[in-house]
Order: C-alpha cells, then sequence, then structure tokens
C-alpha cells in the first residue's frame, strides 16, 4: 500500500508539475515576437481630428501631385522642375501613410463630396474656397487652391507656368500648414501628430523657398 500511495502522489506531482509548465508557457507567450498584446492597436488611440486631418490632407496632397505632374512638361525653370519631383518624393509616401491608417481606423479614405484621385481637368474635391463642414473638432475650412486655378496651371507654360505654378502652390501649401496645426492641437494619434509636425516643419520652409524663388524669377 505504501508503495501505491507513492506512485500515486509522485503522479499528482508530475500532473501539477505539467500544469504549472503549461500555464507557464501561456503567461510567457506575450513576450514572444509578434504575440505581444501590451501595445494598443490603430484603432484604440485616435479621435475624430485624426480622422477628418488624414482624409483632408489625403486631398490636399494629391492636389499637390496633380499640380508637380505638370512641371516637367511646362516649366521653364530646373528649379522649379526640382521642386516639382520633391514635392512628389515627399507626399506621395504620406498618402499611403494615411491611407493606411484611415482605413485600420475603419473610416473611409475620402471626404464626402471629393473622389480619392482628383481629375487633372477639375480636380473635384479641390474647390479650397468653399468652406467643408464644420464638426467638433473644429476643422472647418481646406484653404488652398480652385478648380479654376488648376485649370489656368494646366493652360500655362514656360515663366508664366513657373510664376503661377510657384504662387499656387504657396498658397497650397499655406493650407497644408493651417490643417497641420490645427490636428497638432486637436488630435491626439501620436504618428497623426507626428506628421503634422513634420508638414508645419518642411512645407513652411519650401514657402520660404518658393517666396524667394518667386522674387527671383522677378
Amino acid at each position: 500500500m505504501k508503495i501505491a500511495s507513492r506512485l500515486a502522489l509522485t503522479g499528482v506531482v508530475l500532473a501539477a508539475g505539467g500544469l504549472l509548465a503549461g500555464c507557464t508557457a501561456t503567461a510567457g507567450m506575450g513576450n514572444m515576437p509578434g504575440m505581444s498584446h501590451s501595445s494598443s492597436t490603430p484603432a484604440a488611440a485616435h479621435n475624430a481630428a485624426d480622422v477628418m486631418f488624414a482624409q483632408m490632407m489625403l486631398v490636399h496632397h494629391e492636389g499637390a501631385i496633380a499640380m508637380a505632374n505638370l512641371a516637367p512638361s511646362r516649366a521653364a525653370s530646373p528649379q522649379v522642375k526640382a521642386l516639382a519631383t520633391a514635392i512628389k518624393a515627399a507626399q506621395q509616401p504620406e498618402i499611403i501613410e494615411m491611407t493606411a491608417w484611415l482605413k485600420a481606423w475603419g473610416a473611409p479614405t475620402s471626404m464626402p463630396g471629393s473622389t480619392p484621385a482628383p481629375s487633372m481637368s477639375t480636380m473635384p474635391g479641390m474647390d479650397m474656397s468653399t468652406p467643408t463642414p464644420t464638426d467638433s473638432t473644429g476643422m472647418g475650412t481646406m484653404p488652398g487652391m480652385t478648380p479654376q486655378d488648376m485649370a489656368s496651371l494646366q493652360a500655362a507654360s514656360g515663366a508664366a507656368f513657373d510664376t503661377l505654378f510657384l504662387s499656387l502652390m504657396i498658397q497650397h501649401h499655406q493650407g497644408a500648414v493651417t490643417m497641420a496645426k490645427q490636428e497638432q492641437s486637436g488630435g491626439m494619434d501620436s504618428a497623426a501628430k507626428k506628421l503634422a509636425d513634420s508638414i508645419v516643419t518642411s512645407q513652411t520652409k519650401q514657402i520660404s523657398d518658393m517666396q524667394a524663388m518667386l522674387t527671383s524669377l522677378g
């Protein structure tokens, strides 16, 4: 009986040890690569201001790229052509990034009344002279350019294009800086606020550079 009792006790200990090991392994899964649940999901730390910032800036960036696409065949100034190339290089990755945020947040990638890819002829969604509806975020207007401005740019070439391009892109950048500052004060998502910081810094610098270029063109 003593032997049987010892065997039974050993079995209980082994079973308990196996259960404890299993629990330990399960508890440790959070430390395994790709298994951590301590970080928040993309949808956990954003608000309406972040969504509107991404939606508005998507349309704004698409407009800037549409403008920049005209420069290679119409601009006379190498500086204007280089600027257009730089704008596309900076803003296309940001479009991809903001699109990914909106999808992660379960939000549409376009605003009501706009299209994801503006037409080169009419630029729908790019009429910045008409305020967009104001919501609780306070982001009510999207200053920048109108479809008529874009049509004028398409019709220009040479030095006239350079001057008009710089003038319109300055206005366009000023609109982006305004929206980015609104995100800085009203947004919640850390990545969106970081992008807003970058836009304020980089586009303020480009505005200064473009103003100097305009002066040099006379």
